[in-house]
């Protein structure tokens, strides 16, 4: 036995040990290859529209197009809006989802999948034509709601400066992967034990979910929180079709005007994405680690 162990422990070293059935592994090719032809797939529509902004006629490599992101006539309002509805999108969308999701994990586990199909519905609904719905009900309101006290209201909830309607509309598209994020961490732990033993220690019920279950669903609302954050910098269809003028919406109007400009714009916004989403994963690789 002694004998043997120097050539097993040479065999993993090296990456030869035999599979499970005594034949050895082999390289699975087909992986590289998935890689390559993502990597493709993502990166020439990249590089080509970096190429596209630099690539000045009769001057050669120019960096002058995102030297005019900042300066440009409205980027910063249009920024500051998306980031407001992405910041009321999360905060709502959290309120709604989380309780609701411990709640019928603890109390009422047959409810699970009524909860999960109520959340996936907006999956199934087009944009085109859940916008189409928002417009007859805002153009509906004014007219049966003028006597009323929520006439002030349909028109406070279609302010320009900050359009509420587009609030609740965010919300209603990230329900699928809010939720999704969200019970995936619920499923990470062990809620019934951690809120039983919360209780039992005399706990009330706000307190066992702001100081033991949020503090353990931390990776999970943070990936919520920025794939909401990433649907509503992206979204376009309702925003334009209700008029109002989100960071989408401005880099389509200056796009006639000044093209290098806004697809600088698009590919500056996609890489910070991008770091977005590489500091989220590493804060949850390293938060999983700790614990």
């Amino acid at each position: 036995m002694a004998s043997l162990t120097p050539q097993v422990t040479t065999q993993v070293a090296t990456g030869t040990a035999p599979a499970r059935g005594g034949r050895p592994r082999r390289p699975r090719v087909w992986r590289g290859v998935v890689l390559v032809l993502a990597a493709v797939y993502f990166l020439v529509p990249l590089i080509a529209s970096f190429v596209f902004t630099v690539e000045v006629p009769n001057q050669g490599f120019s960096l002058d197009a995102y030297g005019q992101i900042f300066s440009a006539e409205g980027f910063g309002g249009s920024l500051l809006l998306s980031l407001g509805l992405g910041v009321a999108t999360i905060v709502l969308v959290l309120l709604l989802t989380l309780p609701a999701a411990v709640a019928v994990r603890l109390g009422a586990p047959r409810l699970r999948p009524v909860l999960e199909v109520v959340c996936t519905l907006p999956l199934v609904v087009p944009p085109i034509t859940f916008v189409a719905g928002i417009s007859t009900v805002l153009r509906w309101g004014p007219d049966y709601l003028a006597t009323t006290p929520l006439y002030q209201t349909m028109i406070a909830v279609q302010n320009p400066d900050f359009p509420v309607v587009l609030v609740l509309a965010y919300v209603v598209l990230a329900l699928p992967f809010a939720y999704r994020s969200l019970d995936a961490g619920l499923g990470a732990i062990d809620v019934r034990t951690l809120s039983e033993a919360a209780r039992n220690l005399g706990a009330s019920w706000p307190h066992v979910l702001l100081r033991v279950i949020i503090p353990n669903m931390r990776s999970a609302m943070a990936s919520a929180s920025f794939l909401t954050l990433a649907l509503v910098l992206g979204e376009f269809t309702i925003a334009r079709l209700l008029s109002f003028e989100t960071f989408p919406n401005w880099i389509y109007r200056i796009s006639g005007s000044q093209a290098q400009v806004s697809v600088a714009v698009s590919v500056f916004s996609l890489l910070i994405t991008w770091l977005l989403l590489l500091a989220l994963s590493s804060a949850g690789a390293r938060q999983r680690s700790g614990s």
